[in-house]
């Protein structure tokens, strides 16, 4: 299997590496935990499996999922937190229970294994079906649901955008396996108009660069509007030589931000801006594959002392987007996924429902 490369930043035996570290830190029982000793959440988990598979590491990588459907409560969830074998938080995230439909059909195009696919639909069904009745009236997504069952109706907009993402590539997976999904479609375009319109929906995390950039990277916001969103904080963010910032009010670059945005950026067609974000952030590479999660100044110091696999998981992503690899590199860019329905439309198809 050919891995991505892109000259004079990384090379295919770097992305192999990479790979590797994630795999040093995965669990007997499939899960990939943040780093050795830590928990794990199933977003990030998600995540690492879809970079695994990019660097052909299919074996490793299915052991990943297997983890997601043994683990999968019968409500469609996933704890936030699992320490070893161990749940240290049963509490879920909306976002990060709706993330497996993003990585199975990640796997989908790269694989096109339909009795994968086959295995894996009831658990994107139950996952999407618990996250769409937790979205708000006003088309946002409750954020999170405690160990007590108490939903935090608070809404976050980094999650919601990326969450755009997820419920596009599980409509995707609903007309693959012809079980169409009409709620799904009504619920997606009512998210993406709250992200794209709204922002005033959401609880206050502007400080992080996540908030400003996902909008774009989940798809809510394309064309010239994503452009703009990106150019309006790009000052903020960006630091010349080194990265993206975590928040905007701290000296700390982290990586994963940095690869992130650097995917964002491909989506509205800045490759050149995005190339040389990977170029600056390879300082934080370490000899064994990993990344350093951040950098402050003017210590001038890697902070913290961690290579989290979602750092690793995020550059190879970001690696496959940029050398356009795997029939997957274009998922980010939306290719392939159902359109979002026009928010009128919803509208008309919620007021039918009800009447």
């Amino acid at each position: 299997m050919t891995l991505p490369e892109l000259p004079g930043i990384v090379t295919a035996h770097d992305v192999r590496r990479t790979a590797e570290h994630i795999v040093s830190l995965q669990q007997p029982d499939g899960l990939i935990p943040w780093f050795e000793g830590e928990h794990g959440d199933p977003w990030d988990h998600v995540e690492g499996a879809m970079a695994l598979t990019v660097a052909g590491l299919l074996d490793e990588a299915r052991h990943a999922f297997r983890w997601t459907v043994e683990h999968q409560a019968a409500d469609g969830s996933w704890p936030m937190e699992t320490v070893g074998t161990t749940v240290r938080n049963s509490s879920i995230d909306t976002n990060q229970v709706a993330y497996v439909a993003t990585g199975v059909w990640h796997q989908w195009l790269i694989t096109r294994d339909r009795a994968f696919v086959a295995e894996m639909w009831p658990v994107v069904r139950r996952a999407i079906d618990l996250v769409v009745e937790l979205q708000r009236l006003d088309g946002a997504l409750a954020w999170s649901r405690d160990e007590q069952g108490e939903i935090n109706t608070d809404a976050l907009l980094t999650g919601s955008a990326c969450s755009v993402l997820s419920l596009r590539c599980a409509l995707a997976l609903a007309e693959l396996v012809d079980d169409p999904q009409p709620d799904w479609e009504l619920a997606v375009g009512r998210l993406a108009h709250a992200v794209a319109v709204h922002p005033d929906l959401f609880v206050d995390k502007s400080v992080f660069s996540m908030d400003w950039y996902y909008p774009v990277l989940g798809g809510a916001l394309t064309g010239t509007a994503a452009r703009r969103a990106l150019d309006a904080r790009w000052d903020e963010f960006v630091v010349a030589g080194r990265g993206c910032r975590c928040v905007s009010d701290r000296p700390w670059v982290t990586a994963a931000e940095t690869f992130e945005l650097v995917m964002a950026l491909d989506t509205v067609g800045d490759r050149a801006a995005g190339l040389q974000l990977l170029r600056d952030v390879q300082f934080l590479r370490t000899d064994s594959g990993g990344y350093w999660t951040g950098w402050v100044w003017p210590e001038d110091t890697n902070w913290p002392a961690q290579q989290a696999a979602w750092t690793s998981a995020a550059m190879i992503l970001a690696a496959d987007v940029y050398s356009d690899t795997t029939a997957a590199s274009s998922l980010f860019r939306g290719a392939g996924l159902p359109l979002l329905l026009d928010v009128d439309d919803c509208h008309e198809h919620c007021l039918a429902r009800v009447g």
